[in-house]
């Protein structure tokens, strides 16, 4: 038991130090030149509506240029949701279930 937390330990330190480590090589915010605001950026902002009929450019870019993306990230949410429901729903039954059996013990 001890030794899976050690272990734990040790991986926990290891991540957080690739983070840091690897947050070094990104752009810094707001630079002009990152691989997000050169052509990508552009290309969205002229052709969303010639590409995808939507004159709306955020539907434009999370429906039709990022759609997997962004499904993905709605499975998730929703996943996490269902979890925590049956979760609860759990917690509650079980904390009803004592209630009652003090209840009926005391009598």
């Amino acid at each position: 038991m001890k030794l899976m937390r050690i272990g734990a330990f040790v991986f926990l330190l290891f991540m957080i130090m690739l983070m840091f480590i690897s947050s070094g090589s990104l752009p810094p915010i707001y630079d002009p030149n990152s691989p997000a605001a050169t052509h990508i950026a552009d290309r969205y902002i002229e052709q969303a509506v010639a590409e995808t009929g939507t004159t709306n450019m955020v539907t434009a870019v999370l429906a039709d240029y990022r759609g997997y993306d962004t499904l993905g990230e709605t499975t998730v949410i929703f996943t996490a949701g269902l979890v925590t429901v049956f979760l609860l729903r759990t917690t509650q039954k079980t904390g009803t279930q004592g209630a009652k059996t003090n209840r009926q013990q005391r009598r």
